[in-house]
């Protein structure tokens, strides 16, 4: 494991208005588990963009066992051995799983007619050993975000790549479909296969990890072995501050119900017949964290976006907002109404990609800054820098284009898109989704003053330390049903799942 395999030498990234990348230096060696971590912003994905051919245009040098290579696109660094499974999902909704994962090099008969026997047995296989029970025939469009998450890594793996990038691959998993990818990623060590990954889950990084490099602010600040690093060092690196506890103490004991759900369902939207969510009850009070924890196709964000008039398929059962009986029929009415929701899948649902950070973040309050038929430009402004500078949002100005932010970035500006509308109930969808730990400590103390100002939250989280250190209260379901409402205080993440895998 002491061979080099790949260097990148004095790497420089430029974008209108800001450096990503600032000379930065990275070395890896052959089979070996290589973390690349930083804040949100510091350059991680934009490197192995460079790196898997995805962005040409950039100075420094690569150089892949020892010879000087440069890539003119992403087929060309496939072909070299190199291939990645991006954070954000590059999948085309309107084609089948197995055609997905085989776009671009279809097995083909005579004549160049795709194979789709052999293509259906093929994605079997590789399906199977992620333990997934999805058919090669299903349309992406159809699958939850996690599950198009689990495509897009069994994607990758079919190259039978030589070095393969993971970037942020758990963001969207459950634990339990995490461990099935780390038993898949074991397994592609044991052959040779060289990692990279990308992750602000510590837990991952100290568990799986050869070396750790890190970045900040688009620079290198340098490579240690994993035994030389703990914790609080590898944190205080990241971000250039030491950071105690990420989560704030939570001691409110909310007592006024706000939303009241009873018997309530959610169809599903292509299946007749079928309930995504079946007879759920609960009840939110004023200033609670309502955690929501459940394994993948438990139905939480299907309950979630439903209650916000989001969900494409029939619903039923009685809603009370402060003791009326309520119908939401469309996101439109559920913001008159004072809800809010931040959803798991920010880049189809959460954002116009092509738009500017200070046009989407005012995308909910339009009628707040609107005069007859112009906008406020001084009021846009001063509701962005605002948020901009509470959530410590990285951006050159408010009207840099929103897509060319991290992950995590965009992810922040969707939160401040829903503070800003000052909503009763915030609904919380993955709020951390691909965000590093200095940027959650900061939401989740938003998250603490917002339930102390008395916005009642609801929260699903497949982090469990999330659900149980910030949760008044943990309601758990089990392939729609509601299995169990714990207090938080007390709660541990055995006793969690032991409802979410069905147990009573």
């Amino acid at each position: 494991m002491n061979k080099t395999i790949l260097e990148m030498n004095n790497i420089v990234k430029e974008f209108p208005g800001v450096r990503a990348l600032d000379g930065v230096n990275l070395n890896i060696r052959k089979g070996e588990f290589h973390s690349l971590v930083g804040e949100n912003g510091a350059g991680k994905s934009t490197l192995m963009k460079i790196l898997s051919g995805v962005y040409t245009d950039y100075e420094g040098e690569i150089y892949l066992c020892g010879q000087k290579t440069v890539f003119s696109g992403i087929r060309n660094a496939e072909k070299a051995g190199i291939a990645i499974i991006h954070q954000e999902l590059n999948l085309i909704y309107e084609l089948s799983v197995m055609e997905n994962i085989y776009l671009g090099s279809f097995p083909c008969k005579l004549r160049h007619l795709i194979d789709y026997p052999k293509m259906e047995l093929n994605t079997k296989e590789l399906l199977s050993r992620f333990e997934l029970d999805i058919s090669p025939w299903e349309p992406i469009r159809n699958l939850s975000i996690g599950k198009q998450q689990m495509v897009e890594i069994v994607k990758a793996i079919s190259k039978k790549a030589d070095i393969l990038i993971f970037d942020e691959p758990t963001s969207a998993l459950t634990e339990q479909e995490a461990e099935s990818l780390f038993k898949i990623i074991e397994s592609l060590r044991k052959k040779g296969v060289t990692i990279i990954y990308i992750s602000h889950r510590m837990e991952e990084i100290f568990r799986f990890s050869d070396r750790i490099t890190i970045l900040r602010d688009g620079s290198t600040v340098g490579t240690w072995e994993r035994k030389n690093l703990d914790h609080d060092t590898l944190v205080k690196h990241m971000v250039g501050r030491e950071i105690a506890d990420i989560y704030p103490r939570i001691e409110n004991h909310p007592a006024e119900t706000v939303l009241r759900v009873e018997n309530y369902y959610v169809h599903h939207p292509l299946r007749p017949g079928e309930r995504v969510v079946d007879g759920v009850n609960f009840e939110l009070k004023k200033g609670e964290i309502l955690g929501i924890a459940g394994l993948m196709g438990a139905g939480r964000s299907e309950l979630a976006e439903s209650l916000f008039g989001a969900f494409p398929a029939e619903s039923g059962g009685e809603v009370y907002l402060s003791g009326k009986k309520i119908h939401i029929n469309s996101p439109h009415e559920a913001i008159k109404k004072g809800f809010g929701l931040v959803t798991e899948d920010r880049k189809r649902f959460g954002l116009i990609t092509g738009l500017s950070v200070g046009k989407n973040m005012t995308l909910s309050v339009i009628h707040k800054i609107r005069k007859f038929f112009l906008i406020n430009e001084k009021d846009e402004e001063n509701i962005v820098e605002k948020y901009i500078k509470s959530l410590r949002i990285k951006t050159p100005s408010t009207q840099f284009i929103v897509n060319n932010l991290s992950g995590g970035n965009q992810q922040k500006v969707i939160l401040g898109k829903w503070l800003a509308t000052e909503p009763k109930i915030l609904i919380l969808d993955e709020p951390t989704r691909g965000i590093d730990i200095g940027a959650k400590s900061e939401i989740y103390n938003i998250i603490k003053d917002l339930s102390e100002r008395g916005v009642s939250i609801i929260m699903i989280s497949s982090e469990l330390p999330e659900v149980l250190r910030l949760s008044n209260r943990i309601l758990i379901m089990h392939k729609g049903h509601l299995q169990a409402i714990i207090p938080g205080e007390g709660a541990t993440q055995e006793k969690i799942m032991h409802y979410a895998t069905g147990g009573n």
